[in-house]
């Protein structure tokens, strides 16, 4: 990893734009304890469901469809809640395409695994590839939210799929005035949405000393288009994950 050593100063304190994980099995708690680092969780941007009577106006029949997409956690919990608020009883023989495996075991929470037509990839929907083109047939539900992730929608546009986007939340910016104040040594970014969020709740930032840290280039690209300086991105051939790139950049940081 290359460094800009004038910007290198020591890290003692590192805010994560998501909110607190649930359990301390989260790498950043590792990381933490390792270096002696203060560290925060904050929500930059949180979900609000869309009401099914709203998605009913959008005319979507869920039992048009053959199979479902889902690219993240949220979709999956939000297509559940509006099953159940619109008393749609979910076929049994109803597909399921995750972009990653993480999200197909995560249907666990709604369905048996192990009775349904589940397919995963690594990550992108062109990992979806080979799996996706042993079933052009099907209908596609793409639940999603008003931000959704253009990249996906259009490589199922372009190789010519069924597929019907269904906005069932959105992303909406959270109040971060409590942190007016607060500095830290890096702060760590993972959507577009949550560096339109800093820039809401405070259209004056200056990056001085703080050191950004930004997950996949769509993240890092609305972060330069702010002017901001991208000190560690992510992933990298040499680290493929944030923790492990925010680790390499403080062992040169802090030595």
């Amino acid at each position: 990893m290359q460094i800009d050593v004038v910007r290198a100063k020591k890290v003692k304190s590192i805010l994560v734009t998501l909110p607190r994980p649930e359990n301390d099995k989260s790498p950043y708690f590792a990381l933490a304890e390792k270096y002696n680092l203060k560290l925060d969780f904050r929500g930059f941007i949180h979900v609000e469901g869309v009401p099914a009577k709203e998605i009913r106006k959008e005319r979507v029949n869920f039992s048009d469809y053959s199979a479902v997409i889902f690219t993240s956690k949220n979709a999956v919990d939000h297509f559940f809640r509006v099953c159940e608020e619109m008393r749609f009883e979910v076929s049994a023989e109803l597909k399921y395409f995750c972009i990653s495996e993480a999200i197909a075991l995560y249907l666990q929470k709604y369905i048996q695994y192990r009775k349904r037509k589940i397919f995963f990839g690594k990550q992108t929907a062109k990992d979806l590839e080979e799996v996706l083109k042993k079933h052009t047939k099907e209908k596609f539900l793409f639940p999603c939210s008003d931000v959704t992730n253009e990249e996906t929608q259009k490589w199922l546009q372009d190789n010519g799929y069924d597929f019907t986007p269904a906005v069932l939340f959105r992303t909406v910016i959270s109040d971060l005035s409590d942190l007016k104040d607060v500095f830290y040594d890096i702060i760590v970014f993972f959507s577009p949405s949550s560096v339109n969020s800093l820039f809401e709740n405070f259209p004056d930032f200056i990056q001085n000393n703080t050191r950004i840290a930004a997950f996949g280039t769509s993240t890092q690209q609305a972060l330069t288009d702010k002017g901001l300086i991208l000190d560690i991105p992510a992933p990298t051939p040499a680290a493929p994950s944030m923790t492990m790139a925010v680790e390499q950049y403080i062992k040169l940081a802090n030595k």
